[in-house]
């Protein structure tokens, strides 16, 4: 299959890295007006270059493209890649606002294309088997789940806030764990370093049964990604950096004291690792992505599981104040 990359900043080098790395994929070629950067791309992934992402578009028997632009361009640039009728992953968020993404997302289904999004974290190993334990019931009834992804400002993020750049990872995997939108929406967050956007936010979502929180920052000067999972029957903590995930099964009794009144006796919690096949997350999303393609199934992230997460965080951003 012959797919290309357009956009070779951190993440479009990576694609087109990965891309080089998969059997049975040919990477025709990368894209990127910065010529040094592109040209460098090219050269380590025996590729071709081009300028003018147009042109790379009209390669004879291409099929896929990643789209690794700047956040501002995703729908400019996707629009063309779906009218030239080739099968599309978009890296998160989808687009700038939900009114583009809807037209993208309408456009691709017209075509009949497969969009994917770049919510990467749902090919994390360790939240792949963390849905696993939701779904056999080993947690029991979820209560809360509690994210915190915090680290320093990246300068290379020149279009978007905090919630936008990093937030919608975990928006998106409260989705996929829960298989449900948040009912209420409730946030506070501001500018504290970076003067032109938010660098950090504390994001409350009620869901049916189910409290979530996130906190997200630019602020900490260590970089942390955890999730936390608590459940009727017991707790899971998963770390999405080093892949690993623990349960923590819960251990009581319900009885009745002297007096008649119930009580609850807790024992010591069971500490279970859970065996994870660690691997790299965006290898994952490019073969789902590609896999979805050949076989004419839906990607694990759609561009409706894409444009539902922009609506979430757009009801966050107005919660804050910042829309």
């Amino acid at each position: 299959m012959k797919v290309c990359v357009i956009g070779t900043g951190k993440m479009g080098k990576n694609h087109a890295r990965v891309y080089n790395e998969i059997d049975g994929v040919d990477l025709v070629g990368v894209s990127d007006i910065n010529e040094k950067a592109g040209k460098d791309v090219a050269k380590k992934n025996k590729c071709e270059y081009f300028k003018n992402y147009e042109d790379l578009l009209r390669v004879e028997g291409l099929e896929a493209v990643s789209v690794c632009v700047p956040t501002f361009l995703h729908y400019d640039v996707g629009k063309k890649v779906i009218e030239s009728g080739k099968h599309l992953l978009i890296e998160k968020p989808l687009a700038e606002n939900v009114k583009k993404a809807k037209e993208l997302v309408k456009l691709a289904e017209e075509k009949g294309v497969k969009l994917a999004v770049g919510h990467i974290e749902r090919f994390n190993p360790a939240v792949q088997e963390l849905k696993k334990l939701i779904v056999k019931g080993s947690l029991g009834n979820i209560t809360s789940i509690l994210a915190r992804r915090v680290g320093i400002f990246p300068p290379r993020i020149k279009d978007a806030n905090v919630i936008v750049d990093m937030a919608v990872h975990d928006i998106d995997i409260f989705r996929y764990l829960l298989g449900k939108d948040p009912e209420k929406i409730h946030a506070a967050g501001g500018k504290a370093i970076v003067n032109d956007r938010e660098d950090y936010a504390d994001i409350f979502l009620k869901y049916n049964g189910t409290n979530g929180l996130i906190e997200v920052n630019w602020i900490t000067p260590v970089k942390i990604r955890v999730l936390n999972v608590t459940g009727t029957k017991g707790y899971a903590k998963l770390n999405y950096i080093t892949q690993d995930l623990t349960l923590h099964e819960s251990v009581y009794e319900r009885n009745y004291d002297k007096f008649g009144d119930f009580v609850l006796q807790f024992g010591e919690p069971r500490e279970v690792p859970i065996k994870v096949k660690k691997s790299e997350p965006l290898r994952l999303e490019l073969q789902n992505f590609i896999d979805a393609v050949k076989k004419g199934k839906d990607p694990l992230v759609s561009g409706n599981d894409g444009l539902e997460v922009l609506k979430i965080t757009e009801s966050i951003m107005k919660s804050i104040g910042s829309v």
